[in-house]
């Protein structure tokens, strides 16, 4: 499965373009973001992806979990957002 990862400095949009095009191809998304202003970022472009697949009768809907990645050698605590179909 693809993670997407998202950063503070990421645009919505683009996030949700990215998240719709995945989701169309797997039928689910997973979706990476660690820090506060990564973590309104991918909960700004899941909500627009909900506005991108609704045409096609589709409703998404996130379960957000807790994960640890490491980076750079050091162990952080990100946030995973889950997205499929309801």
């Amino acid at each position: 499965m693809e993670i997407l990862k998202v950063s503070a400095k990421s645009n919505p949009k683009a996030v949700a373009g990215a998240l719709s095009a995945v989701f169309r191809q797997n039928g689910r998304v997973e979706i990476q973001a660690v820090g506060a202003g990564a973590v309104n970022q991918a909960v700004k472009a899941i909500a627009i992806a909900r506005g991108y697949v609704a045409p096609n009768g589709t409703n998404l809907i996130m379960f957000p979990a807790f994960t640890e990645i490491d980076i750079n050698g050091e162990e952080r605590t990100a946030v995973r957002f889950v997205v499929e179909p309801r």
